[in-house]
Order: structure tokens, then C-alpha cells, then sequence
């Protein structure tokens, strides 16, 4: 069971022995595995174990354990029953609390190295001692951590759901479609358009599933369901590559447990299978 988050950027006076470090070098989370699974490091500071940091930052608590992202050096060796870990291999082996804080402490640290200096005037700028963001010195500018918002949708006809493979994918896996929420836009305008430019269909009854933060690289995925409303299946050949419908009994490889996509998926079939066969 997920245990409680508080988000918080103000670190406390004095430090935890038992913080969890999520610790990043290379986009990879060090991890212990002393008991076989992959666990969080926790201790006062990665500096127990002889690792370096290049940048620290506070992310709250969880279950009442001070929460800090770490940047480590680069080519630091792993202490004894750690390693390191590809962070989309991680959140296979977490809660969604901790998936999130992940996701979370991955991207502040993106965001931090990226921005040292303003992208107005290049001035240098400062972290702000009120709120999670960075201040530009000369013009005053602030940049805070992005957040790139992106619709997925699932249509449904009957016992069928709409999937897609992408270009590039290179095997057979298909899922829900999917894109990104250009300026103006409300989501639902997006869902429309992004199903008319990758498959060339029209929905209706569009309803709300989701959402899940996707830290690849700053994604927030936002997730509906709609009915198939007419016309031919006709994929763009720039995105998606293949597209059709299938039956819910006969559903083809899907994308991993981890992904709202499949878990979208996965409960949006069971529903369907109640629909009597035709």
C-alpha cells in the first residue's frame, strides 16, 4: 500500500538518517539490492558510501521519511549491493507514490542543470527561497520545472478498441493513441485532432479516465476513453504506422503494466467483455 507524499521544497534544519535518496547519474536511480529487489537508497547523505553529488534538492516527505534528489557525479563505481538502474526498469518495482516521486525528483534535476542561466538574456540565474523556481538576475525572468501536458485516448465500438502501432516501435507492440496539447488548446480539442491526424476517424462521448506523470523526458499524460463515431481507419504513415480495430478477446502485445496506456487498456476490456458477442 502507497504510503502518504508531501511535497515540500524547504529542507529540514537537520538532516535524517534515514532519508531516501533518489539519486541520478545518466538518467539511471542507484538502487540497493541487497534483498534481491531493487530498493531506494536511504541514508543521511550518499556521501555514506563514498558517492559525490553534484546537485541536491528537497522533495517532501513519504510516509514521513525525507525525500531528496541527488545528481551524482559521473563514473562514480556503485558501493557494495547497489547499482544503478534504468529509471523506466525502477518503476516497475515501486509503488505509484514512489513511481511519481521519481518521476518528480528526475526532472527538478533536469530542469535545475538546464537553467542555470536565463534563456531571455543568458543572464545567471538563482533558485528562489519562496517556491520551486529559478530566478535570472539581471531581468528578473523566473523558469519553473516544465510540464509538457499529453492526451492518450482509447476508442471503443462495440467489443473493438482502436490501437496503433508507431513509427519506429521496430516490433508488434500497439496502444492507445496519443499527442501532444499545442498552445490554445483544450484537451478535448486535442483529442479530436490528434485521432483525425494519426487515424482519420471521428469520436463522440469523450470521457475522462486519467492521468499519470511520465518523466521520459517531462510528459503529464492525460487519459480518455471515446466512442467510435464514423469513418475509415487511415494511419498517417508519420506517426502511426499501423491502426485497427480489435476485439477484446483478441487483443494483440500491449505496452507494459507500468504505462496508463495499459492499464487504460486493461480496464476498458474488462468492461467491453460484458457486451454481449455479435
Amino acid at each position: 500500500m502507497s504510503k502518504d507524499y508531501q511535497p515540500n521544497f524547504k529542507p529540514p534544519e537537520q538532516r535524517s538518517k534515514s532519508a531516501l535518496w533518489f539519486a541520478f547519474e545518466s538518467g539511471r536511480i542507484m538502487v540497493c539490492t541487497s534483498n534481491g529487489t531493487p530498493t531506494l537508497l536511504t541514508c543521511a547523505h550518499p556521501g555514506e558510501h563514498g558517492l559525490e553529488t553534484v546537485q541536491e534538492h528537497y522533495l517532501g516527505t513519504y510516509g514521513g521519511e525525507h525525500c531528496y534528489a541527488a545528481e551524482l557525479a559521473a563514473d562514480q563505481i556503485a558501493p557494495s549491493d547497489h547499482a544503478m538502474l534504468g529509471l523506466r526498469d525502477m518503476l516497475g518495482h515501486v509503488d505509484d507514490t514512489l513511481a511519481g516521486i521519481s518521476g518528480r525528483a528526475i526532472q527538478i534535476l533536469e530542469w535545475n542543470r538546464n537553467h542555470k542561466y536565463c534563456g531571455r538574456c543568458g543572464g545567471e540565474t538563482v533558485p528562489r527561497d519562496n517556491e520551486r523556481a529559478r530566478t535570472c538576475v539581471p531581468c528578473k525572468r523566473t523558469s519553473y520545472p516544465p510540464v509538457a501536458p499529453v492526451i492518450m485516448i482509447l476508442i471503443k465500438d462495440g467489443r473493438k478498441l482502436l490501437l496503433a502501432r508507431k513509427v519506429g516501435w521496430g516490433n508488434t507492440r500497439y496502444s492507445a493513441l496519443a499527442g501532444f496539447v499545442e498552445p490554445g488548446e483544450t484537451l478535448e480539442s486535442t483529442v479530436i485532432r490528434e485521432t483525425r491526424e494519426e487515424v482519420g476517424v471521428e469520436i463522440k462521448n469523450i470521457q475522462y479516465f486519467g492521468s499519470q506523470p511520465w518523466p521520459f523526458p517531462n510528459n503529464l499524460m492525460i487519459a480518455f476513453t471515446a466512442d467510435y463515431a464514423g469513418g475509415p481507419v487511415t494511419p498517417d504513415g508519420v506517426e502511426i504506422e499501423e491502426a485497427a480495430f480489435f476485439d477484446v478477446d483478441d487483443l494483440p502485445n500491449l505496452p507494459p503494466g507500468i504505462s496508463i496506456s495499459r492499464r487504460m487498456i486493461t480496464a476498458v476490456a474488462a468492461e467491453l467483455k460484458k457486451l454481449p458477442k455479435t
